[in-house]
């Protein structure tokens, strides 16, 4: 990377470019006049297509919303029935049996790379809140960290650096629905997933590939396996421009909407020279159960905390998930521990453990090949459950012949209740998220969770859901006015428990305002972050 001292001035940019956002010595590190030229041609490429795609969701949900339901596709009933498998993956792919996510803030990089993890995601996108110092510095973190150069003295003086061994580095771009408006390409702001994509393959790639890595990505949100078609071809045309192997990029896809659960195999044969499987993305697949069919009043959701991975729509998917990806040959990738350590309470500390501890042993027993956490300390504990349970790097040789899994599985409403205490804790995580965004931090642990983006998400549109329905809470019909009320409730205790001077000091009025808006919204609106990205692009000009 460029040592320069200044950004470069706008003129070496191609022309028709600009980036608006403010500016930092280092930030020319990133933003050098051929990395931007990459961008620049990842976005004149593909945006045209990419807005094609948008249109395609936004009629797809028109006619969900008129009483349609996903189903398998037929035209592409030939391929799913044909046997092929994905290209072979890398050495250092084939164990991946704990994976941490994470911002792509300075010490969490080094933290996660240390934490005995085999793979650290790197998340621009969930854990992320998009202020461009996030943006850029995050790529600054991750080009130190391929490099192994990247350390960190905290204030109190503790030095932070990269042990000899490390996890495998993966890359999460911003899904297809979000730009990164402080680049401007021909009047238009960049797709923010090619920008994330683009800046660390630009930077990095040959590096990683040097060091016995490479260039490996986590793809997210994705509704149709046009949109994988999609990434497939930036992979292509992003390593032909480089002069990087085809092939050479592996990418998982999060299967974290409702559309995609049908199109498992599609998503694979899309991306099959660059596939490293599938992952179940748990918390975004339950927003989309209930946005894609936000009309349907057979489809209304308990509490949240009772919407788990052995009933309904979830056990299916899970099941679907890795009898694909295993005949496929690849990777099937278990769901998000979302608890963290209970350092003032050992007695519930132990039994958050021990609900991460079944839900790893159940991940393991059903065949998936590596699970997620949300913080170090669960790192050695979901290890050693698979490790005790997977004597092999993986389990591709579980085929779940088994699993049989039709359109009305993908489609089961879980049993359970909805109380008045998750409908106020929906609420709380919420708007104390939200908040949390609007002032750059997108990682947010609340009430012994780490909350990201798609759990704000269940939390608004299950208000969303419950309103739209009058669904029974605690028995009652549930309406706006009880929903005020609940409102105003909540905020006096997040403001006791947060305290005065960080409740004035914050931007929770904001914060509360939007939320109560999305869910009171006539519409279903497809993405709280689009509203709150107003918002925070706002306050940084």
């Amino acid at each position: 990377m460029s040592d320069a001292s200044a950004l470069q001035p706008e003129k070496a940019f191609p022309q028709g470019v600009s980036l608006v956002g403010p500016t930092r010595p280092d930030y020319s590190r990133v933003l050098t006049p051929a990395a931007v030229s990459f961008v620049t041609d990842l976005a004149r490429t593909f945006r045209p297509r990419l807005e094609e795609l948008l249109a395609r969701r936004a009629a797809r949900q028109v006619q969900f919303d008129a009483g349609a339901r996903p189903d398998f596709l037929g035209e592409t009933a030939d391929m799913r029935a044909r046997d092929w498998k994905v290209a072979a993956l890398p050495g250092d792919l084939l164990d991946r049996r704990t994976e941490i996510t994470g911002p792509t803030d300075r010490k969490m990089v080094i933290n996660a790379l240390n934490s005995g993890a085999s793979v650290f995601m790197a998340d621009f996108e969930d854990a992320n809140s998009p202020t461009w110092d996030n943006m850029v510095d995050g790529q600054l973190n991750l080009a130190d960290a391929v490099r192994r150069t990247i350390t960190l003295t905290a204030e109190t003086g503790k030095k932070y650096a990269l042990k000899e061994k490390t996890a495998v580095l993966f890359v999460r771009p911003r899904g297809w629905h979000l730009v990164e408006r402080h680049m401007v390409v021909d009047g238009k702001p960049v797709p923010g997933g090619l920008f994330d994509f683009g800046m660390f393959f630009f930077h990095n790639a040959r590096e990683a590939m040097a060091r016995g890595t490479g260039p490996y990505f986590y793809l997210p949100k994705m509704e149709s396996h046009l949109e994988a078609r999609l990434w497939n071809d930036v992979f292509v045309r992003a390593q032909a421009k480089l002069g990087v192997p085809q092939g050479t990029i592996k990418a998982t896809c999060l299967i974290e909407t409702l559309p995609a659960a049908f199109e498992m195999d599609e998503f694979l044969y899309e991306l099959r020279e660059h596939s490293a499987g599938l992952n179940c993305g748990r918390w975004d697949y339950i927003f989309s159960f209930i946005k894609k069919r936000a009309n349907d009043p057979a489809a209304v959701l308990p509490d949240r905390s009772q919407i788990t991975m052995d009933k309904g729509f979830l056990a299916a998917y899970v099941k679907l998930l890795i009898k694909t990806c295993h005949r496929r040959g690849v990777h099937a990738m278990g769901g998000m521990a979302a608890q963290i350590p209970i350092k003032d309470d050992p007695a519930a500390n132990e039994a958050a453990l021990e609900k991460v501890r079944a839900d790893k042993l159940r991940e393991v027993t059903a065949g998936h090949d590596g699970t997620w956490v949300a913080h170090p300390g669960l790192v050695p504990i979901a290890k050693a459950i698979f490790d005790a349970h997977m004597s092999g790097p993986n389990q591709l040789g579980v085929l779940r012949e088994d699993v049989h899994v039709g359109q009305a599985d993908l489609l089961q409403v879980p049993e359970g209740a909805r109380t008045d205490d998750g409908l106020r804790h929906n609420v709380r995580v919420g708007i104390q998220y939200i908040e949390a965004w609007l002032r750059g931090n997108g990682c947010v642990p609340l009430y012994h969770l780490m909350e990201d983006a798609a759990t704000a998400e269940i939390s608004r549109a299950q208000v969303w859901q419950w309103l739209r329905h009058k669904a029974t809470v605690d028995g009652i019909p549930f309406e706006k006015d009880r929903f005020a009320r609940v409102v105003e409730e909540e905020m006096q205790r997040i403001r006791r428990e947060v305290g005065d001077a960080r409740f004035t000091g914050g931007r929770f009025p904001e914060a509360r305002e939007l939320f109560v808006r999305l869910s009171t919204a006539p519409k279903f609106e497809d993405f709280l972050t689009l509203a709150a990205y107003d918002l925070l692009v706002t306050e940084s000009k």
